[in-house]
């Protein structure tokens, strides 16, 4: 462990509508702390001279939730690969370096305060299509419905997207195509889904256009930047579901 001092230059908005700009604070702190615990020691400090902390998404601290939604140097959740920016450490910046901090920009996630953004978008295109419907009753044992591992695996890797928006602070255009065929596809590739397969395919994408989201472009900086490392195949699948839906009609 070394000691370290770093320099945060944070993006500082009071209200959606008030004009931000940044502000830069220095902040003592070491190779093992990680970043959101700097910006904690640097609330401590902010609190204790009587000035208002910085506002920030967090909750489990664990690369679960996808709360924790920083814009770091130019690359969504930071320079670490396959990470959230609760699991980056101090260690991955150099002693007296400025770090920027900002928070999400695209305009289907408005800045609430400070570094945080209102992420309901992604609530609301869940809403629209990414559930199965079933009768509620005794469970079916596991095994009951034979589906092959590989199937099962890239269901399973499609679910792992845990809805932190990386992928629309990424993208160019502000585009949710990423999140929204990982939750397509999660359903999709299941038995379980396909009875549902084309109305959510159409509710998912109609809903994604209408809050303002970005078409997609096959940048794959979403991809790049993903902490869960979804992968772009999953918006090809998504794009077959989409149009097989749209011929059915």
């Amino acid at each position: 462990m070394a000691n370290m001092k770093v320099n945060l230059k944070v993006w500082r908005q009071a209200s959606p509508k008030a004009k931000g700009e940044f502000k830069t604070y220095s902040v003592d702190t070491d190779t093992e702390t990680s970043f959101l615990e700097t910006l904690d020691i640097l609330n401590e400090i902010l609190v204790e001279k009587g000035e208002e902390p910085i506002v920030f998404d967090h909750d489990c601290r664990e690369g679960i939730c996808g709360m924790c939604s920083l814009y770091i140097n130019g690359h969504p959740h930071g320079p670490a690969t396959g990470a959230t920016t609760c699991q980056l450490y101090m260690r991955k910046f150099q002693d007296g370096e400025t770090i920027t901090v900002e928070p999400w920009r695209s305009a289907a996630f408005p800045v609430i305060k400070d570094l945080m953004v209102d992420r309901n978008a992604f609530d609301k295109i869940q809403q629209a299509g990414g559930y199965v419907s079933f009768n509620c009753g005794g469970a079916q044992d596991a095994n009951a419905i034979a589906i092959p591992k590989n199937i099962a695996d890239e269901a399973m890797d499609s679910a792992t997207c845990i809805g932190c928006g990386c992928c629309v602070a990424a993208c160019k255009n502000g585009s949710a195509m990423l999140f929204v065929s990982a939750k397509v596809s999660q359903f999709a590739l299941l038995p379980q889904g396909k009875a549902e397969a084309a109305r959510r395919a159409k509710a998912m994408v109609s809903k994604m256009d209408e809050l303002g989201f970005g078409n997609c472009t096959n940048t794959g900086a979403c991809a790049a930047e993903c902490p869960k490392n979804i992968s772009l195949s999953n918006i090809a699948r998504m794009n077959r579901e989409y149009i097989c839906a749209k011929f059915k009609d």
